[in-house]
């Protein structure tokens, strides 16, 4: 059973920074290319970046130039590095797992992040 594990949330003023981990257990986490989603309240959840098997990187416009997620085989680990946070930027973050060529099929149960103005 794949199981993904968020952490590193928390409440941080704005042009703060945090950094958010999620480990994966219950399969080989190489094969799987991995993100990162949000969703404020009221709205859509959204990506916001995801990494290849790779390690190929993509990013929501929005956070272009102030997000950074890696991974780490070996401690089967994704990262997302979040630089001069906004209040905008307020959301549950999910970790998501994506199988071979499969949309994100397993997720996390998320971690919060909230920025003060």
């Amino acid at each position: 059973q794949v199981q993904l594990a968020e952490s590193g949330g928390g409440l941080v003023q704005a042009g703060g920074s945090l950094r958010l981990s999620c480990v994966v257990s219950g399969t080989i986490f190489s094969a799987y290319a991995m993100g990162w989603h949000r969703q404020a309240p009221g709205k859509q959840r959204e990506l916001v970046a995801d990494i290849s098997r790779g390690g190929n990187t993509r990013y929501a416009d929005s956070v272009k130039g102030r997000f950074t997620i890696s991974r780490d085989n070996a401690m089967n680990t994704v990262y997302l590095q979040m630089n001069s946070l906004k209040p905008e930027d307020t959301a549950v973050y999910y970790c998501a797992a994506a199988p071979p060529s499969t949309g994100f099929a397993h997720w996390g149960q998320g971690t919060q992040v909230t920025v003060s103005s």
